[in-house]
């Protein structure tokens, strides 16, 4: 009897995983469609097919939802395990280049940009999404960066503070291009294009900060 509960329990949770998945989709959907502040729990749940009960058991009320989903996409902006320390000035500039490819194409990606027009077209009614997206989602970025940073520091390879050395870097990588994105003026870069983008900013960054000079004492 007890192994049929057990059964039943993990057909549940089995169950829940592609629900939930489910009900951001809609919820991402009708976001981008309707807004954030004229969009209702009644239709998200009439889209993703389940009772207004079990989207509030599974992911909570409007703003979880909101939160979910770009939490979802901030994951994306972490840095990964495979990214080495850097050890010398080659392996920095290899790293920030990497990073700053995959940072901006992930961004980049046209879901993403739409969040963005979102928090934007929100800011006065809903500013929960501007604030959902810049503590969850942008703030995912720059802590990487100043991880990034902070590495290069333990190393003897970059002097200055790397929320400083994170936020310059992030400018020179940017530049104009998400006001461009955000205006549809522009198309998304090519990842060739970016990758020429990244090792630009990079070679800028590197010859703004010099190897720091060790002073012998004594």
């Amino acid at each position: 009897m007890s192994t049929g509960a057990t059964s039943n329990e993990r057909q549940e949770e089995g169950h829940e995983g592609p629900v939930r998945a489910r009900i951001l989709d809609a919820a991402f959907a009708i976001f981008m469609k309707s807004g954030y502040a004229a969009s209702s729990t009644l239709e998200i749940a009439t889209l993703a097919r389940v009772s207004k009960r079990e989207l509030y058991a599974l992911v909570g009320n409007k703003q979880a939802m909101l939160v979910a989903c770009i939490s979802a996409r901030a994951t994306r902006l972490q840095v990964p395990a495979e990214f080495p320390a850097p050890h010398d000035r080659e392996s920095l500039a290899q790293v920030l280049t990497s990073f700053g490819t995959k940072l901006v194409r992930e961004i980049t990606d046209p879901t993403v940009i739409a969040v963005f027009r979102l928090a934007i077209a929100e800011a006065i009614h809903a500013p929960e999404v501007a604030q959902a997206l810049d503590s969850i989602g942008r703030e995912a970025s720059r802590s990487a960066l100043r991880q990034i940073m902070a590495r290069a520091q333990t190393f003897g390879l970059l002097g200055g503070r790397p929320a400083e050395l994170a936020e310059q870097f992030g400018g020179l990588l940017w530049g104009n291009l998400m006001v461009s994105l955000l205006l549809g003026v522009v198309k998304r870069p090519s990842l060739r294009e970016l990758q020429a983008r990244a090792r630009d900013a990079t070679a800028a960054f590197l010859q703004l900060h010099p190897l720091p000079t060790i002073t012998e004492s004594g």
